[in-house]
């Protein structure tokens, strides 16, 4: 199978989860919707190509996991919708006007909003397409090492730090090609002796396909992360594996 490596090394990423009031929480590892966008914002598909974007969407199948564990932020902010430069309708991505609904205090309150990131950390993919179809692998490695726009790591805030492929590889699958790829060195922060622990060193905290099995540190975990691209929503429930990885030395 050929499979492409990823870095993902940036000062902040967010991987978005299901959304609840006010919060926009990151998951532990990207979704596929997430890498169906930065793919296709690298090819060059645009929001509302929405057949494009679904059957990339199905065909991407990666495992993923931290070689450098990031630290939890939480950036707070809030809006005055009540300045009259807010209170005229804005525009949808779909390029129609759209007006706030709700009495005033939502329409023009202030609003708090809550947005979760990984700060610090360094990740490592492995990716690969099912099934034969456009782009294929050679045409999506050519649009990662020149984007046809920027490319951001969850949020347009989120930019890298580094070019994002980082090398291609032949394995029987995602997981043997995560598990050969040696880890990333020389960003691991350092931990107190009495913390440290020898016999942990290679393993990292991972996720892969629900179908290449569990291990003895891992679990099954349900997640919500394919998108409705027509219809702008998140929809749709599968399982994948998360839990501990043992790398290769």
């Amino acid at each position: 199978m050929d499979i492409l490596l990823l870095r993902f090394d940036a000062p902040l990423m967010s991987f978005g989860g299901v959304m609840v009031d006010q919060h926009g929480p990151t998951e532990q590892f990207p979704g596929l919707s997430m890498l169906a966008g930065l793919l296709g914002n690298a090819m060059g598909y645009r929001h509302g190509d929405a057949d494009a974007l679904e059957a990339l969407q199905a065909r991407i199948e990666y495992a993923a996991r931290w070689d450098v564990e990031p630290e939890a932020l939480l950036d707070y902010h809030t809006v005055d919708l009540g300045q009259e430069k807010m209170r005229e309708p804005g525009w949808t991505t779909r390029g129609e006007p759209e007006h706030r609904a709700g009495g005033p205090a939502a329409a023009f309150g202030t609003h708090q909003r809550y947005r979760h990131y990984w700060a610090n950390g360094v990740m490592t993919l492995a990716v690969t397409l099912k099934d034969a179809g456009t782009p294929n692998l050679d045409e999506l490695a050519a649009a990662i090492v020149q984007p046809a726009r920027p490319l951001f790591l969850g949020r347009k805030t989120c930019l890298p730090a580094a070019p994002l492929l980082a090398g291609r590889v032949e394995a029987e699958n995602v997981l043997e090609a995560l598990r050969r790829t040696p880890r990333v060195v020389g960003r691991v922060r350092p931990q107190r002796r009495e913390e440290r622990n020898p016999t942990d060193d290679r393993k990292v905290n991972a996720c892969w396909p629900a179908y290449l099995g569990e291990t003895e540190q891992s679990r099954q975990t349900g997640i919500y992360d394919r998108r409705d691209w027509r219809n702008q929503i998140h929809a749709g429930r599968r399982i994948r594996i998360e839990g501990l990885l043992e790398i290769a030395p």
